[in-house]
């Protein structure tokens, strides 16, 4: 199985039974929606225009409820329809939704109301116009509303307003794309999967959509253009500008090598800002295996106990599977025991039989622990491992694995996301909420030899893996 394949997505077409559409809406527009845009929102339905737009609803996997919502405008007129059908468009105009190609015209953040909207600039309707019409673009929106619940648990009580976003949301999409008029999909993620910018399921689906091989498209022309772009604040001139949020549309453009744009710089033709990303690849090039600095950890006992200490997804058991489990260190995870006293009697049990301990211990009859949270991160949680270094009278050493924690959150989240992928998420782990990480940092100490190691030993992250493993691994996945 190739390693930058997707796992296989479950589709669901309208159920025939079940309108998907939204219901009409209840009450007076505003000016930023036309009066055509809306008229089948009020219109008798044996009078009613058809139906413009069809939604879809599609799953990242078999065993998981639907999270992505897809809008399909179709327009009525038969020469575009035609035109659409035949012609295979190669060159991509993605934008993103929110404070790109529109904004709320109550200059609310949150709204509630599918009215409530506008154009983030008056130019956006036309220059989209232009794309498709005479430049031959393929227009299409990636959206993340993450906000929105496809299927909410009935079980789980919540404001009814809630219950109505998805509604609303369908009701504003509507709008705007039949303001456009021309054929267009959208895709909304609202689940933190596959689907989510900056990971390219949606890029993926609308390929499939579209019946378009990567080879197909026309990189070097195509654009995404989104305002989350990493930007830094902007003092100069007469009006500051805020940094941006996040770095997702940027890091999905780069995932899919096309060119990233903000709103400003696609629409009003201003300068690029200077951007600044948490975590980036570019510090972390696929190097060969054979020409590559792998740590190598010298065996200096015939027994001993070897801690390991680093944030979760700092490449501690991908570091025992390659270079402890082959010097003999059994493994005391708890992961696997689950509770810290088993760890610690497993650990015991290993070294009164001779062997060595990896907690992400490990000892040689060499024993590894991972005791608690398998991150050893202060000076009491490791006092219990070199008591027991103690107690069976042998040395205790500490691999420190200084891994910064937005590269440990990038880790956590190619091994959760890639399950099927063997290599890269081996004991098929689930992701972790941002509080393992946050956690690790509050509780921290820097081990230190005085704590009764005979040794600290840093070690530094670096890939291992094939270079298939790295086109995976070598995404923006947050």
């Amino acid at each position: 199985m190739s390693s930058s394949k997707l796992p296989q997505n479950k589709r669901l077409a309208p159920d025939n039974d079940r309108d998907i559409s939204p219901p009409p809406l209840k009450r007076k527009a505003q000016a930023a929606i036309s009066s055509n845009a809306v008229a089948s929102f009020f219109t008798p339905s044996s009078k009613k225009p058809k139906d413009c737009t069809t939604w879809l609803e599609r799953r990242p996997d078999d065993d998981t409820p639907p999270t992505l919502l897809v809008a399909k405008y179709t327009p009525e007129n038969d020469e575009t329809r035609v035109l659409d059908a035949t012609v295979k468009r190669r060159k991509i105009a993605a934008f993103d939704l929110d404070s790109t190609l529109i904004t709320s015209a109550s200059g609310k953040r949150f709204v509630d109301d599918p009215a409530d909207w506008k154009w983030w600039h008056h130019s956006v309707p036309e220059r989209l116009l232009k794309l498709y019409n005479e430049e031959g673009y393929r227009v299409v929106i990636f959206t993340n509303q993450g906000g929105l619940t496809l299927h909410p648990d009935s079980k789980v009580k919540g404001p009814k307003s809630a219950k109505n976003r998805v509604t609303t949301f369908k009701q504003k999409c509507n709008a705007v794309l039949s303001q456009l008029g021309i054929p267009i999909t959208l895709y909304a993620a609202t689940g933190k999967d596959i689907y989510r910018k900056p990971r390219v399921g949606m890029w993926t689906e609308m390929k499939d959509d579209y019946e378009l091989a990567e080879s197909d498209i026309d990189q070097e022309n195509s654009v995404f253009v989104g305002d989350a772009g990493g930007r830094t604040p902007d003092m100069k001139g007469a009006a500051a500008a805020a940094k941006d949020f996040s770095c997702s549309d940027r890091n999905l453009a780069h995932n899919i090598n096309i060119k990233y744009q903000t709103p400003e710089e696609f629409f009003l033709g201003e300068n690029p800002r200077d951007f600044r990303r948490d975590f980036d690849l570019g510090t972390f090039p696929f190097v060969e295996q054979e020409n590559g600095s792998a740590s190598r950890l010298e065996k200096t006992n015939d027994q001993d106990i070897i801690l390991l200490v680093g944030p979760p997804g700092a490449g501690k058991s991908t570091f025992y599977w390659n270079h402890l489990k082959p010097l003999g260190y059994e493994r005391v995870n708890q992961d696997t025991l689950k509770r810290f006293d088993k760890c610690f009697r497993a650990a015991a049990d290993l070294l009164q039989k001779g062997h060595p301990v990896a907690p992400p211990c490990c000892c040689r009859a060499p024993l590894l622990i991972s005791p608690q949270d398998n991150t050893n991160p202060d000076v009491d949680t490791r006092s219990h491992w070199v008591a027991l270094a103690r107690k069976h009278k042998v040395p205790i050493r500490c691999l420190w694995f200084r891994t910064p924690l937005a590269l440990c959150e990038h880790n956590d989240a190619v091994r959760s996301l890639n399950a099927q992928n063997k290599q890269l998420n081996p004991e098929a782990r689930k992701g972790l909420p941002k509080l393992a990480f946050n956690g690790f940092a509050s509780r921290f100490r820097e081990p230190k030899t005085e704590e009764g190691f005979q040794d600290v030993i840093p070690i530094d992250f670096e890939f291992r893996g094939t270079k298939e493993e790295y086109q995976v691994w070598g995404r923006y996945w947050l």
